[in-house]
């Protein structure tokens, strides 16, 4: 599933309707995002290990992001994004479609949270550069992924550290993302084309091809025991990070 999709000529038209259609329950942990509210902690502990590694923040900190500007991209109604200010960062979301982001701007109004969320494409945002960049879920919704990576790398500010999600092309995420998610609707029917997944390898040369090296995924797994869990198994979906060297 996708936190939306966005970048300068890589917006898929019909991708952010999809998403924009679903922004009024996108907050409904038992809604059509229900799966994303399952992976959130997920990828919030991650990406505190990630800080800890990077920066040095203590993990445990309370606002380790205090002090940088952080970029939400494909940020949906912002799950992500409101952690993240809660975290410390200064934090901008950007999404292609303008009914997450009057849903999101909504709901970080009635959180209190101050959050500068954007409509359009990142390119033309004229955003600037971050220390923090995040995308999950959404290399597999944009049709030039190289492209997209490139507006990516490009709004890392020196030192930066650059935070992706998104499923692995396998037979398993196949069978299990696509073809059992979506027919049991725990993921909107419509939602993925199994052959824009990105496998690791691929990712990695692409991230390459920007300046950015890619560190170690950790895969995003399913048990029907224990449910989703940060794992070595990169089989349906896996988190990384990605910095230039």
């Amino acid at each position: 599933m996708s936190d939306a999709t966005i970048s300068k000529v890589t917006i898929r038209p019909d991708e952010a309707a999809h998403f924009g259609a679903l922004a009024q329950d996108w907050w409904d942990p038992k809604g059509s995002s229900a799966l994303l509210h399952r992976m959130n902690p997920l990828r919030l502990s991650f990406i505190r290990a990630a800080l800890e590694d990077h920066w040095g923040c203590a993990s445990d900190a309370a606002q380790p992001l205090a002090g940088k500007r952080a970029l939400d991209v494909g940020c949906g109604a912002g799950l992500l994004a409101e952690p993240l200010a809660r975290l410390g960062a200064e934090i901008t979301g950007v999404d292609a479609a303008p009914e997450n982001i009057a849903a999101a701007a909504e709901h970080a109004t009635g959180m209190g949270l101050t959050i500068d969320y954007r409509a359009g494409e990142l390119e033309s945002l004229s955003l600037g550069q971050y220390d923090l960049v995040t995308a999950m879920e959404v290399l597999e919704h944009v049709a030039d992924k190289a492209a997209f990576l490139a507006q990516l790398a490009a709004h890392l500010a020196p030192g930066g550290l650059l935070v992706l999600s998104t499923p692995n092309r396998t037979l398993q995420s196949q069978l299990l993302m696509v073809s059992a998610a979506e027919t049991v609707g725990a993921i909107p029917r419509g939602t993925h084309d199994w052959n824009d997944f990105v496998t690791p390898d691929e990712l990695g040369a692409l991230l390459a091809r920007v300046g950015l090296t890619m560190g170690t995924p950790k895969g995003i797994a399913y048990s029907p025991l224990t449910g989703l869990s940060l794992s070595n198994n990169l089989s349906l979906d896996y988190i990384v990070t990605a910095a230039r060297q």
